[in-house]
């Protein structure tokens, strides 16, 4: 039998791939800021794979129906925040079952005590999540997630630059132990990414999981509560609006959502607000908060009143998705030496 290789033929862009849980029934301003806005810069001169992480979504007690709720508005929220389906691949993880089964391979190859060295997972169960396999064998799924698609970039900050890592250790531990077949991805660094914290701990980045309600700007939020939030967040006792992120740590992340929403440079917003008081800057950041989301809770709610033209998007990115997924487990059953299936 003559051996596969991985793709030698270039693409015409390079692949790029992310995605996010449907764990909320929003996404909050820091998902937008430090990953979505970049999604859509990032499908002009890449080829894009962005789905929703359905099956990391278990690792968690779900409600069926509220997952499969979330899973829709997380899709919703991609395409409302500039997602384009025409341009990017975008789908289900669930809907692609050869995540499931190149993550197998992944938890083959990794061993127990680095799989319980990874941070995510010491972390979680410090804070009392339910230590399941799942969530332990998280890092390999998300693996499998970017090697089934001979991803060259994957788009991380630094809470999973460790994922990325573990990722190219075993597409290497793969490659020489079997043969090349697996592309190993390089990491994605967005230059000036906007990185949003918590309104009320604002030494803490913003999360799903980890914020309090007020901590967080959700999406999909009643304006007034989203300028509720803003006027409660955290500063501290001095009066000077400056940047300063180790000792103004509160005004510095009211400005950096500030700048990146109205385009203005920090430079310019401190000029702007000498002789101002906090009561201002927050004013004016909710305001600007507020404007910007506008037409984007306008459009989801256009989507979400048609569930089956969601579906068709899904179907459709699964489709491409899977094509791709296919070959690559191909070349992967022949390298580790699964029967092929009968025809």
């Amino acid at each position: 039998m003559t051996r596969m290789s991985a793709p030698e033929t270039p693409q015409a862009a390079p692949r790029i791939l992310s995605g996010m849980q449907p764990t909320s029934d929003s996404l909050h301003i820091g998902n937008y800021l430090g990953a979505l806005v970049n999604w859509v810069k990032l499908q002009d001169d890449h080829d894009a794979f962005y789905f929703v992480a359905d099956l990391h979504a278990l690792t968690v007690p779900t409600d069926p129906e509220v997952l499969r709720e979330r899973t829709r508005k997380t899709v919703a929220q991609f395409i409302a925040g500039g997602v384009d389906p025409q341009r990017s691949s975008l789908f289900c993880q669930s809907h692609v079952p050869e995540h499931a089964e190149l993550g197998w391979v992944m938890n083959c190859l990794t061993g127990d005590g680095e799989a319980r060295r990874m941070t995510q997972f010491k972390d979680k169960t410090a804070k009392g999540q339910s230590a399941n396999v799942g969530l332990l064998t998280y890092p390999m799924l998300m693996a499998a997630d970017i090697l089934l698609y001979d991803t060259a970039f994957v788009p991380v900050g630094e809470d999973q630059r460790q994922h990325l890592e573990i990722t190219r250790d075993l597409a290497g531990r793969f490659n020489t132990r079997f043969g090349e077949a697996l592309v190993v991805p390089e990491p994605y660094i967005v230059k000036g990414s906007a990185k949003i914290m918590d309104l009320q701990d604002p030494t803490s980045k913003m999360s799903k999981t980890g914020s309090s309600p007020k901590g967080l700007i959700d999406l999909m939020q009643d304006p007034a509560k989203i300028a509720k939030n803003i006027r409660s967040a955290v500063t501290d006792t001095e009066a000077e609006i400056r940047y300063d992120v180790a000792n103004k740590a509160g005004v510095s992340n009211l400005l950096i959502i500030h700048s990146t929403l109205s385009g203005q440079s920090i430079d310019e917003l401190e000029s702007s607000f000498v002789g101002r008081g906090y009561g201002d800057l927050k004013k004016e950041v909710a305001d600007v908060v507020v404007a910007a989301i506008e037409p984007f809770q306008v459009r989801m709610a256009e989507l979400l009143d048609d569930p089956a033209e969601l579906d068709r998007i899904l179907a459709s990115g699964a489709e491409r998705a899977r094509g791709v997924a296919q070959s690559t487990m191909v070349r992967v059953r022949e390298r580790v030496g699964l029967l092929p299936a009968a025809r």
